[in-house]
C-alpha cells in the first residue's frame, strides 16, 4: 500500500513533486493525485488546498480511492510557544480542531469536533497519533539534524529544533499575539495550522495511521502575513527533509496498533 502524503499550499507542494520518480496524475474531485516513489517508496502526492474541509476531501481519496496505508501532512504552520523559532519544526503527538466547540456567552467552548456536550457528550479531545508509530518517529529522528535557515529567511544561530506535542488545526489564518498567547496557554499548543485536525479525524475513521509534520513559518503574531510571506519556501524544504528521513518507518509495513 502506498504512503498518501499531502500538502496545503503550492510552496509545499512543489518540493515534493519534483522528487517524485514515475510520476502518473490521476484528477478527481477537482484535484491532481501524483501517483509515483519517493526515496523508493511507493506513494500518492496531492495538495489539498487549506483548509479542514479540503483536507478532509483529500484525505478521504487518498484513504478509500487509493488505499493508502498511512496518511501524512507536510508542510508549515504558525509558532505558538514562545520558545520556538522560524525554521523549528513541530511533529503533532496530537492535534486538536480548536475551533470546533459550543459558543455561550460570547466564548468558545472547544470540544470534540462532531461532538456537543448535551447530545453526543465525549471525554475526548482532540486526536492521538498511534503510540507504535510514534515511537518509530521518534527513534528515526533521534541522531538527525537540521540545519540552520539562512539569515534571509530568518534564520538564528543554531540548528532548526525539532519538537513533539500538540497541533491546534482551525479554520483561520492567526495573526494575533493575544489569540496565540490564548491558545498556546490553555491547550498547550506547539503550533497552529489549518488543516492537521481534520486529517486526522478522517484518517483514524478509515482505521489509517497519520502523522503531521509543520515547520514553522511565522509566529502567528500581528507580522504572521509578513514572515509567511519571507520563509515560506525555505522552511516548506524542513518539513520535506523530515518526511524523508521518516519514510522507512511510514511504511504500512511496519508495526501497527490502532489507536485507542
Amino acid at each position: 500500500m502506498p504512503i498518501g502524503l499531502i500538502c496545503a499550499i503550492p510552496q509545499e507542494l512543489t518540493h515534493l513533486r519534483t522528487l517524485l520518480c514515475d510520476a502518473a496524475p490521476v484528477q478527481t474531485a477537482h484535484t491532481e493525485f501524483v501517483i509515483g516513489t519517493l526515496d523508493g517508496h511507493d506513494v500518492v502526492l496531492a495538495g489539498s488546498g487549506m483548509g479542514k474541509v479540503n483536507s478532509a476531501l483529500v484525505a478521504t481519496v487518498l484513504a478509500d480511492r487509493f488505499s493508502c496505508g498511512a496518511i501524512v501532512f507536510s508542510g508549515v504552520a504558525g509558532g505558538l510557544d514562545p520558545a520556538l523559532a522560524v525554521g523549528d519544526v513541530v511533529i503533532a503527538d496530537r492535534v486538536i480542531q480548536h475551533d470546533a466547540g459550543l459558543i455561550e456567552d460570547e466564548g468558545l467552548q472547544t470540544y470534540q469536533a462532531g461532538h456537543v456536550p448535551f447530545i453526543n457528550p465525549t471525554d475526548r479531545l482532540g486526536y492521538r497519533v498511534d503510540d507504535d508509530l510514534l515511537t518509530r518517529v521518534i527513534d528515526r529522528l533521534a541522531d538527525f539534524t537540521l540545519p540552520a535557515l539562512t539569515g534571509a529567511a530568518g534564520g538564528a544561530d543554531r540548528p532548526a529544533e525539532i519538537r513533539f506535542g500538540t497541533v491546534l488545526s482551525g479554520d483561520q489564518y492567526l495573526h494575533s499575539d493575544l489569540t496565540r498567547a490564548r491558545l498556546h496557554r490553555d491547550f498547550g499548543g506547539l503550533a497552529v495550522e489549518m488543516e492537521g485536525g481534520a486529517v486526522a479525524q478522517v484518517a483514524e475513521s478509515f482505521g489509517v495511521p497519520w502523522l503531521v509534520i509543520r515547520a514553522l513559518s511565522d509566529l502567528a503574531g500581528h507580522d504572521s502575513r509578513f514572515d509567511f510571506l519571507a520563509f515560506v519556501d525555505e522552511v516548506a524544504a524542513s518539513s520535506v527533509a523530515i518526511l524523508r528521513r521518516l519514510l522507512p518507518v511510514l511504511s504500512p509495513s511496519a508495526p501497527h496498533r490502532p489507536a485507542g
